[in-house]
This record gives structure tokens, sequence and C-alpha cells, in this order.
């Protein structure tokens, strides 16, 4: 069998020499169930009794214990009242008066305990829900903000764990129909005539679906809010990500680089070795929910359930749709190592469950490389592409997955592959540049990275690292978060790294297991199906034009000096960018997330408004003042800043009509016991149709169509056109014979423009980003494919006051994109708002 399987040079490993050695082995691997336990229930108590503790519970029996001892005379009118409480609590009347004190002050105090507890929560959860701070700044506060600040700082429980704030966020609020349709109809309005025909048939669309079908779908969605943790988390997986059909790189894996120039080391081994030490402490805080919870400004907390997925999960591809597979911290203790087509198992603990040390990593990484290099033509050019086939199309991965690694040793090593905690590839040509580093780690060479797993680590012969990410499980943030971890330590010189850049040796030596080799067999049908897959890879590759840059003349700095917002200054930079480069406006997302709210993920911003194409005409007349032209920047900026923070409330239009548009399926009027029974509600959705065979989340076409079938009402097939950032007010109910014009429309218009900001710093004791001597450890963020085949994907990170990193991605088969033009063109528009602003100072 494939474990069985490993190549004739070994590591130097210390062999177990007796009986007795195999006993201690079994007392530690008892022992290590004893702690993973004592973990789990100490942590499943600290959460459960959140913002409260178990210290409020035994203060509270101590006092009530004190009172019925002592004879005060301050306490004697609360000893009377507890006295009578033996009686019915059938404490017999000779009971020692001490065991009797502790008995009611137990029972009294676990009453009251629960009470102080969901007092406190529910009063936490009140007011995690006002968002008047939002609209503030930090510096300007209202006194009614301040005093709510010092009210969530009190009723706040001290040293919450990862998870403790969960049952303390509020829920997110369903916006109504009237206000979803409203901003629906504003954001199309610039891109219409408003006295064209197409324009008036819309709003006349709109307002018929208002009146006929749009309230019973709303009533349903609110019923789903009452019962459900978040209306539309678990659709938005589901449907949005786990059911896109394409293939997962360029169309949905996204990408994250290490430091812009700093390099803690140049040998491959040792940055290696680190990063992967880095992260298995990270995995490790989690495990144990000692990792800090996110705060906004120190006090306002952030759902943080995306992590528990971060490690030891895989997407297992589906004929017609996709499943998460998660496995166990007892159960996933190896790493997969890829190198020049060779994988390996890495056992990453010792003997006694402890992580190896970063010299011990440093060695089995040589080992692998020493022996990769040294076996090129022992396999196959096949066995060597083999990840190929996680590039491909889901459907066709799929079924080539059912046919050929079912069985034998191709699923043993599959599940040794999918069971890893995370995978290492040990490129071995380097990537000098921001972007062909970036392009390598979007999507490899076409058969070094398993798309599929939820994080890759790759590293470059340099020292150059840097992720590839699945996306359904958890957003860039969460992964942005882990990379930091890791380059934080390495920016502090915290490592341990000597003169040379190797680790230095320690004196204790681990007992760790050799690295096992990967067997896979294969046959003429798996052959030609990799070879198809590695053409199909490469092509979409070779398609891909990504450019990544450093933008230096100023940063988030200046821009605030300007008193505008950073993110609205680039975001109407972007516009200006697009239509000097296509003459015209384009439908504009920015991603915004809903971490505010329990399981939120994100919702969209979109960016093209009436106010912002005044300023893009107005930039572009020459007949136009400077003062004029800075007049329109600052209200467009304005009101974006408005729509961002309004997004981040939940007030966006586009996941509540995703989420309208799954009832309108449900209801479906094909099995209306969703509103009464969510498990009678069971729907496959299958990305097709329309011409399109691409991702359908924010990462291409926009279009894809849901085939639903209700299985516990034995009901089939309703078809139709969705787009992802509409997503999805029920556009055709063939059941009620009911079309809305307005909708199918709708969905139709592409989303051009994609664009997203990456965080810079998470961790409070990160460098601080305009630190001098800290300028060439900032990280350049990650980006993502092109949403649409004629539009732009535009990543950008803001490091500090002194400059900006961005990341453009397009297709090279469509002629009217060129993502190095755009860059420039970008960066102009840069030097000229600046040159506008200081006009006027």
């Amino acid at each position: 069998m494939a474990e069985a399987c490993s190549a004739a040079k070994e590591p130097r490993v210390h062999q177990l020499r007796s009986g007795e050695e195999y006993q201690q082995d079994i007392f530690r691997e008892w022992r290590r169930s004893v702690v993973r336990r004592f973990y789990r229930t100490r942590n499943l108590l600290k959460n459960g009794t959140w913002p409260a503790s178990i210290w409020n519970l035994g203060f509270m029996v101590l006092c009530l214990s004190v009172c019925m001892l002592g004879d005060w005379d301050l306490v004697r009118p609360i000893n009377a009242r507890l006295l009578i409480l033996p009686a019915y609590l059938y404490i017999p009347e000779g009971c020692p008066l001490i065991l009797k004190s502790i008995i009611v002050s137990t029972v009294v105090g676990f009453v009251f305990f629960l009470v102080l507890l969901y007092v406190r929560r529910y009063m936490l959860r009140g007011l995690l829900a006002y968002r008047g701070w939002m609209y503030e700044q930090p510096k300007t506060q209202s006194y009614s903000t301040i005093l709510w600040g010092v009210l969530v700082k009190v009723v706040s429980g001290y040293s919450p764990s990862l998870y403790s704030c969960q049952r303390s966020l509020p829920r997110m609020p369903v916006p109504t129909v009237q206000e979803t349709l409203s901003r629906l109809l504003k954001s199309l309005r610039p891109l219409y005539d408003e006295n064209s025909k197409e324009w008036k048939s819309i709003c006349k669309n709109a307002e018929d679906f208002e009146k006929s079908l749009a309230h019973k779908l709303q009533r349903v969605l609110i019923l789903k809010s009452w019962w459900s943790q978040n209306y539309v988390t678990d659709w938005w997986e589901k449907y949005v990500y786990l059911m896109g059909r394409s293939p997962l790189p360029i169309n949905s894996n996204y990408y994250i680089m290490d430091q812009s120039y700093f390099m803690p080391t140049t040998f491959q081994t040792a940055r290696t070795a680190n990063a992967v030490y880095q992260y298995l402490k990270f995995k490790q805080l989690i495990d144990r929910e000692k990792l800090e919870p996110l705060l906004i400004r120190r006090t306002i907390p952030v759902c943080m359930a995306q992590y528990e997925r971060v490690f030891s999960t895989t997407r297992i591809p589906g004929e017609d749709n996709d499943t998460l597979y998660h496995v166990d911290s007892a159960l996933s203790k190896h790493l997969v190592v890829y190198r020049k087509g060779y994988m390996y198992k890495v056992d990453v603990y010792d003997n006694q469950g402890k992580i190896l040390q970063p010299q011990s990593i440093e060695k089995l990484l040589q080992w692998i490389i020493d022996d990769a290099d040294s076996e090129l033509d022992s396999i196959s050019d096949s066995a060597k592409s083999i990840s190929a086939l996680t590039g491909i199309e889901r459907p066709t991965w799929a079924k080539v997955r059912a046919e050929q690694f079912s069985s034998g040793v191709n699923k043993d090593s599959l599940d040794i592959v999918e069971s890893a905690i995370f995978c290492v590839t040990l490129h071995h040509e380097n990537r000098d540049d921001f972007s062909s580093r970036a392009k390598f780690l979007m999507c490899g060479d076409g058969k070094s990275i398993w798309f599929d797993k939820s994080l890759n680590v790759i590293t470059f012969p340099n020292g150059r690292m840097g992720l590839n990410c699945e996306h359904s499980y958890a957003d860039a943030p969460v992964l942005a978060h882990l990379a930091e971890y890791n380059m934080t330590e390495e920016s502090l010189e915290l490592c341990g790294f000597d003169e040379k850049g190797h680790f230095i040796d320690s004196d204790s030596q681990q007992v760790f297991v050799k690295p096992q080799r990967l067997v896979w067999e294969m046959n003429n049908d798996l052959s030609t199906a990799i070879k198809s897959a590695q053409l199909t890879v490469t092509q979409n590759i070779n398609d891909i034009d990504l450019i990544v840059k450093e933008f230096n003349l100023y940063g988030k700095g200046f821009m605030k000096s300007c008193k505008i917002s950073p993110d609205a200054y680039i975001q109407m930079a972007l516009q200006l960018t697009y239509y000097r480069n296509a003459g015209k406006f384009a439908l504009t997302y920015e991603s915004s997330m809903t971490r505010l709210y329990l399981l939120g993920r994100t919702d969209t911003v979109r960016s093209v408004t009436t106010e912002s194409t005044k300023f893009v005409r107005a930039y572009f007349d020459k007949e136009k003042s400077a003062q004029e032209k800075i007049t329109l920047l600052k209200r467009a900026c304005d009101i974006h800043q408005t729509q961002y923070r309004d997004a981040m409330n939940g007030k966006a239009i586009d996941r509540h009509l995703f989420a309208l548009y799954v009832v309108s399926k449900g209801m479906g009027y094909v099995s209306y016991s969703v509103a009464i029974d969510c498990h009678l509600f069971v729907l496959y959705v299958v990305s097709k149709g329309m011409g399109y065979v691409s991702y359908s989340v924010a990462i291409d076409h926009h279009l894809f169509v849901l085939y639903v079938v209700s299985k516990r009402m034995g009901y089939v097939s309703y078809s139709v056109a969705i787009d992802h950032h509409l997503f999805a007010l029920y556009v055709v109910s063939k059941g009620m014979g009911y079309e809305c014009d307005f909708l199918k429309h709708a969905l139709t218009i592409p989303w051009t423009l994609s664009t997203s900001q990456q965080p810079q710093q998470q961790i409070p004791t990160s460098p601080d980003c305009n630190n001098i001597e800290f300028q060439n450890v900032l990280c350049p963020g990650g980006g993502f494919g092109p949403v649409s085949d004629d539009g732009y994907g535009v990543s950008y990170m803001i490091p500090g006051d002194r400059k900006l990193f961005f990341h453009v991605s397009s297709k090279i088969s469509t002629k009217a994109t060129n993502s190095s033009l755009f860059m420039d063109q970008l960066f102009d528009t840069f030097r000229e708002m600046k040159e506008l602003l200081e006009s006027q100072k």
C-alpha cells in the first residue's frame, strides 16, 4: 500500500528499542487523548459561560455561604429567605448547618449565575447591534458612542477565547424588500439613459415584482432568519461556492504573497521549515482556542467561525456539487510535500505528540529534495502531473476520481493527501519579480499544486514563498491572518536562524518518522485523463495576464490629509482608470465583510454610483474647474464610504437578493414546506446553461443556471439563469406562471470590474506599517483571477502612509483588456489626482 512505499534513502531516525518503549508509546497516546479532552471540556465550559465565568459562580456561592453561616444583622433578612429553601429542596432537618448552607448557596448561586449569564449575553448582543460608532470618526465620537463603548467593555467578559464571543454576536438582519429594490435601481441607474425604453421597462418590472411575489418570499426568508444562525451563509457556501463547476485555479482559489523585499533566509528548506512550524503553532492555538479573537477598535468582536476549517480540510469534487471534508486534529498529523512530481507524506509530530522543531523539519525537507532530485526518471510524466486533475472542471475531476481513485493504492495515496494538514510545494525554479511569482502562486505550472486543499504553501529555491488558498470555507482575511502570524515572527527575527540562514541544531533530539513517498498506480485511462487535464490547466494559465506593482509616490497618509477615505479614494481612481481604459462605465463590485454578525462572510459594495459617474465625467471635462472636480470627488467618496459601512451592517442588497432567490426555488413553488421545516427543503444546484461553464461566485462569467430538485417532496426541475452578484431574486417562477423581466434583464449585466482590498495588519503586536525600518517587510497582499472574461480583477493593499500595492488580472484572449496598460493608467490617475488635490491647498 502507499504508506508502506518509501524511498531507499532516509534521514536519521531513532528506532523503537524494546517492548518497554512500546508501552511508553501507548501511555503517551493515552495521555495525549486525556489532554485533548481536557482542552475541549475547558473550552466548552468557558465558551458556554462567557461573558460570565465559572469564577463568577464560585464567588456567588462563597458569598451566599458566608451570609448563611454568619449571624450579622445586615444579612439576617437574606438568611431568612434562604433558610426557607431547604424544605423545597428536601434537605433533612437534622442536616448540619454547614452542609445545608453549601447546598442552598450552590443552588441559589447557580440560578443567579444563569440569570447573570443570560442577562449579560443578551445585553452584550443588544449593545453590539448598535452601529452608530461606525459612522463616526474615532477622534470625534459622540458622547453616546463613548458611553456605549464603556458599556460594551463592562458587560464583556475578560480574556475571551477564540470562540467565546460567538454566542454574543447579533444575527444578521434581513433588509426590507423596498430597501433592496430601491438600492438595486439606484445602483443600475448610472448605466442607463433615464428616458430610454429599457430603463422604463426595468422600473416597471421592479414595481410589478414588488407588488406580486417579493413579499411572499420575504416572509419565508424572515422565518429562516429566526431559526438559523445566519439567513444566508449556509446557502452562500453551498450554492455559490460548492456548486461552482468550473476549475478552481484562476476562477476560485486566490493567492497570498510573502514580504515585498525582506527575506529571513535565502535557503528554501530553512524558510519552508520555519513557515511550516509557525503555521502548526497557529493551528495549535486554534485547536486549543487560545488564538485571540479579533476586535475592531479593541472593543467590537467579529465572528471567528471561519477559522475552524483552515487546516485539514479538502474540497471533494462531485458531479453536481462538491463537499468539504474536514479531518479532526487527532487524526490529521501529517503534511504532503510535492517536489518535481513526487509527493511525500511527512509526519510533523514526534512520538510525544509535540510539533517537530524547525531544525527537524528542515532536515526532512532537505532529504525530500535530495531524494526527488535523484529519482527523476523512476516514474512516468503522468504520475508526476497527477495534481493537474484538481485544476479542471469539477464534474470531470469527480468522474475520474470515482473511476480511478476508489480502491487500491490510488485510494490510499489520495486519502493521505486529503487528510493532510496542508500541502507544501518545494518548487525548483525561482520567480524573482512580483508578477511572475504571483502568477505561479495563483495557478502554478499545471501540475504542482493540489488545488482542492484548503491551504498550499509554495516555496522557491531563493527562499521566497506564498500561499494558494481554496475559497469555499473561508475568506481571504482569515488566511491573511495566518500569513501575518508567520511574517511577524520572521520580521522580528524570532525564528532562530544562524548567520548562514539555517536553523541552529538543538541539543534535544526528537524522534520522528521518515517521509513516505506516495505511489500512484497508472493505467491508460488515467494517463490520458492526466495529460488532458494538464493541457487544459496550461491553456488557462497561459491565458492569464497578471501584473503586480508597487506605487510608492504616496499612500493613505496623503489621502487622509485630504479628509478622504483611502478605500473610497482608490475606488474613485479605479473608476477614472476604467473609463479612460474602456471609454464607458461598468458595473463594479467591491467585497465587504459582514463578520460583525454571527457566521457573517461578505457582501457587495456597488462602486458605480450617480455621484461617481458625475465625478468621472467632470474630471475629463476641461471646462470644469479644479474646485468643482474636488467637490464632486469628495461627494462621491462620502457616498462610497457610506455604502461600505452599510454593507458591513447588513444593509447591502446582493446577499439578500441571493437568499430570496433560494427561497423562491424552495417555496417554488416546488416545496412550500420549507417555510415550516427546513429539513424538507433539499436543493441540488448544477452550474450549466447559457453557454457558460465557468465558476459561479465572483470569479467567472457571472451567469449560471440553477437546477433545483426537492427530493423529499419528489419534485423535479426548475431552472433559471442567475447572476452571481444579483444572486438572484426569483427570475422565473414557472409553477406560478410568473416571469420578472426586471430581474431577468438585471441578472445579465456583467460585473466587469471586480475589486477587493486586502488587510495588512490584524495582529496588534505586528510591527507598525509606518515604521521606516520595516518598509521592506510589508506584504504586497494577494489577488485573484478576473471575474468576467472581458473585465479586470483588481486587488489592492494599503500598507501604511507611504505606498500601495496593486494586483491586476485579465484574460489575454480578450483583446479589449490589457493588465499592463490598465496598471500604467491607474498609476497615472493617482499622480493626476494628487496634483488636482494639491492645486487647491
